[in-house]
């Protein structure tokens, strides 16, 4: 039974519930959640969005623009990180007594309604392993409800709401976000050095993935991370490994990589299960898939089911997502934005034998280009063209005066341009046939991509 938290009942006290940036990746899915629960739901945006479309598909009202007058007659009112404190529906609601939630703290209470909640962490992969469970899932009649930090193609959104006690969750480690939910399966995939400018050491970041897979009573850990294997130390609950070294619980062998992706031989506990064939490359992408295949064969689910899901599968929206290709130019696009992750998917990008890859990145937040320097500089080398856009600082201000010339100063073959339009002029001006572009960052960087599309056609 699972231990409930001070305000969790609050949704037994409330009807209409008024949700505030509701088009958001991470608000869309708690909308659809409670609008299939029976809650009377509205919500308002600034910007018009595909998420949003499927939001006002399903009947929920939506005003377009903040507004006071939007929040009369909820008695909750839901708010994104995003939302500052001077919203004019913020003020009303508290003015009128309107008791107001952050998303995440919703999140973390929807997550204390479901009996079986796999929360999948870790530094990279969390969007595509909760994709593919969530797909798996899907597929095979478990009829998850699911809440994805991307839009996963099969569903055509960032989460869906199902009829049975399986749930689905990204669970972030940003400011310790993940703590606020209640995984019955914890998924800890990898831990590297991001968001340090929150937790200074690796020690704090290493113990807040302790204190989230301990809250489960069933933990699936990449054994080859030493980090991982920390975090898991002295856990009483039952604890299932993953990766490519034979002491691993699961692990995969003989490792192909073709056309269209790649197969590798999975095993359990010495037991060769069959071949594994998926629609995706790199390395990385077969621990992704080790970390999905281990929930899933504990729920009951066979190597084959597992793959035949899997076989539409090419990534999650902004996964190494092919975007265009014709007979000169391919371009794809990824939300990679940590070191690691920029050389795992340049890595996999080179796997393709296309001519040259060109990587068109925009760094993301100050405080990291700054700390990682070095690290952004090698990862990016990978690449045999490397063009920069200006830093996105998202939620943060430029203290030291970091810029992305300072990225292209340790690189042979690198550009730095002011804007999109210039990435994109600079792409189809100097494009040879046979080329790969990908556009990589964890901000906007995809609009760069469909400005090089839209100039090709």
């Amino acid at each position: 039974m699972k231990e409930f938290r001070v305000g969790d009942d609050i949704l037994n006290s409330v009807k209409n519930i008024h949700m505030i940036g509701i088009g958001g990746s991470g608000m869309c899915p708690l909308a659809e959640i409670l609008h299939t629960k029976g809650y009377v739901i509205t919500g308002s945006d600034n910007n018009e969005s595909d998420p949003l479309k499927r939001i006002i598909a399903l009947g929920i009202k939506v005003y377009m623009g903040h507004s006071a007058a939007n929040v009369h007659g909820a008695q909750l009112v839901v708010y994104s990180a995003a939302i500052s404190s001077d919203n004019p529906e913020i003020i009303e609601a508290k003015q009128l007594g309107i008791p107001t939630l952050e998303r995440s703290v919703l999140l973390g209470i929807i997550t204390r309604r479901f009996s079986n909640v796999i929360g999948v962490s870790g530094t990279h992969g969390k969007t595509t392993v909760t994709s593919m469970i969530t797909q798996v899932l899907c597929i095979n009649h478990f009829d998850p409800t699911a809440v994805i930090g991307g839009r996963l193609p099969l569903i055509g959104a960032n989460g869906i709401a199902g009829e049975s006690e399986n749930m689905v969750v990204e669970s972030c480690e940003y400011v310790e976000t993940f703590l606020k939910l209640s995984p019955d399966r914890a998924v800890l995939l990898n831990i590297d050095n991001d968001h340090l400018e929150y937790y200074k050491t690796m020690e704090n970041l290493t113990a807040a993935f302790s204190k989230f897979i301990g809250m489960a009573s069933k933990i699936y850990i990449n054994g080859d991370d030493k980090l991982c294997l920390l975090a898991a130390k002295d856990k009483t609950a039952q604890i299932t490994t993953f990766g490519l070294a034979e002491t691993n619980d699961f692990y995969a062998t003989d490792i192909k990589t073709g056309a269209f992706g790649m197969s590798f031989l999975v095993w359990h506990k010495g037991e060769n299960l069959g071949e594994a064939t998926l629609s995706l490359f790199g390395k990385h992408n077969v621990y992704n898939a080790l970390a999905a295949f281990s929930v899933c064969y504990d729920m009951g689910i066979s190597l084959n089911d597992f793959c035949d899901a899997l076989s539409s599968f090419s990534g999650a929206g902004r996964r190494f997502e092919r975007l265009f290709s014709n007979n000169e130019l391919t371009i794809m696009d990824d939300y990679a934005h940590h070191p690691t992750e920029i050389e795992a998917t340049l890595k996999a990008a080179k796997e393709l034998g296309k001519n040259r890859v060109t990587v068109v990145f925009q760094p993301f937040t100050f405080s990291r280009t700054q700390m990682l320097l070095d690290d952004f500089i090698k990862a990016l080398s990978h690449a045999d063209r490397v063009v920069l856009t200006p830093i996105m600082g998202s939620r943060e201000i430029n203290k030291t005066g970091i810029d992305s010339k300072d990225i292209a100063k340790g690189l042979k073959n690198a550009v730095v341009v002011e804007n999109f339009e210039q990435a994109a002029d600079y792409i189809v001006d100097t494009k040879q046939p046979g080329d790969l572009v990908v556009t990589m960052g964890g901000g906007d960087i995809y609009k760069a991509a469909y400005l090089m599309i839209k100039k090709l056609k």
